[in-house]
């Protein structure tokens, strides 16, 4: 029995749906990159973006288990000297852009290269409820009921 390789034409994706509202951002971003990857399918060929596109909403009102939103920090530099600068958490969070905190999360948990930039590309986050592809009729993946610690009250 030969290994099987996936080629360009046996790829399969379709479009998930979950809601990230009261689930645990790790937990979420570890479920979304898996997806992502294609992971979850018997067919899956590490060299291959076999992964489905997965649409995130509410992901302002992703829940951070310990003090990890006041603690947790995201850095960048802004190229000149001494130009480091941090925000935590909890400030993106309440910022103009909330949806940043679980793109990160996702893009760290992927290994780094062109295959992952490329499946990056098939996340798309949305910080409210409303988003713009409804008519690909994304199925929906209900993360809170796959274990109840992706929850947290």
């Amino acid at each position: 029995m030969k290994t099987f390789s996936a080629t360009p034409a046996d790829i399969d994706k379709k479009w998930i749906l979950i809601d990230a509202e009261g689930v645990v951002l790790g937990r979420l971003a570890s479920i979304i990159a898996m997806r992502l990857r294609g992971k979850h399918k018997a067919s899956f060929t590490p060299h291959m973006d076999m992964g489905d596109n997965v649409i995130v909403i509410n992901a302002d009102k992703i829940q951070l288990t310990g003090k990890k939103r006041t603690d947790k920090n995201y850095y960048w530099h802004t190229g000149h000297p001494g130009g480091i600068k941090s925000r935590t958490a909890g400030q993106i969070l309440e910022g103009e852009h909330p949806e940043r905190v679980v793109t990160k999360a996702v893009q760290r948990m992927l290994p780094g290269g062109k295959l992952s930039r490329k499946q990056m590309t098939n996340l798309r986050v949305y910080a409210g409820a409303e988003h713009g592809q409804e008519a690909q009729k994304p199925e929906v993946l209900d993360v809170k009921s796959m274990n109840k610690k992706n929850t947290r009250s």
